[in-house]
């Protein structure tokens, strides 16, 4: 495959070195240097393109591509208030799309034994939950994309929440959220559910970026052929 990269930061240098391992080429790199190359013309030979760019600028990137008939793969957080959207102009064209907020195969394994956990937890109204979420200092966002993943995961197997909120606003029927910013740590999630008697937690630590670079390019190699708007579970199979 011919792979346009939009975002080439640390993410974007790990995800090239992936492509290349697995035997595509980058075709195209966008970085803030150069929003304008992302046009039409030059995503002609373009077979999926895989962005991690800002908030402020995925939903125009992501739209470009679609618009173009090119399947997008898309890791920002923060702009998900256009995510319908988006996947309109993906059906519209006929092209594919999908969008997580963690491509690391760990992480979806942790988002599926965390919906089922919250789901039998149903049962056992002495525990109460939290989530907490570990960043390196240059992360934009908070809580993390993984993390509202996992409280959304909660709320919709748990008739006990309704959402989530920040650590500090506590408040009935709410999920808490800490986040935490240290150097140089590529992100620890961990959901903690608690009671008088014992605490029950679920743990996701990432040594490195492999995984989240592996697992975007094994969904870009999924979408590749295939129109419509995915999630991981089905590159995945869960």
């Amino acid at each position: 495959m011919k792979i346009a990269l939009i975002g080439y930061g640390r993410m974007g240098h790990a995800i090239e070195e992936t492509v290349l391992k697995r035997g595509h080429s980058v075709s195209l790199i966008i970085d803030i240097e150069n929003p304008g190359d992302l046009n039409a013309k030059n995503l002609e030979e373009i077979d999926v393109a895989i962005e991690f760019s800002f908030p402020e600028a995925a939903f125009r990137n992501i739209s470009t591509c679609l618009e173009s008939k090119v399947p997008v793969v898309s890791g920002t957080t923060g702009w998900l208030k256009d995510y319908e959207k988006a996947a309109k102009i993906c059906m519209d064209n006929g092209s594919s799309f999908i969008h997580s907020s963690n491509y690391s195969i760990g992480v979806n394994i942790l988002f599926m034994l965390n919906s089922e956990l919250a789901k039998q937890m149903n049962k056992y109204r002495d525990y109460s939950v939290s989530i907490e979420e570990i960043h390196h200092t240059k992360k934009l966002d908070a809580p993390s994309g993984t993390a509202i993943s996992l409280a959304d995961g909660i709320r919709d197997q748990h008739q006990g929440y309704k959402g989530w909120c920040f650590e500090n606003d506590k408040s009935e029927n709410m999920i808490p959220v800490r986040s935490i910013r240290e150097e140089i740590v590529p992100g620890t999630h961990t959901v903690i559910w608690d009671s008088e008697i014992d605490t029950i937690s679920l743990r996701h630590e990432a040594k490195n970026r492999k995984g989240l670079a592996l697992g975007a390019v094994v969904a870009a190699e999924f979408i590749h052929n295939r129109k419509g708007v995915f999630k991981m579970s089905d590159v995945l199979g869960f």
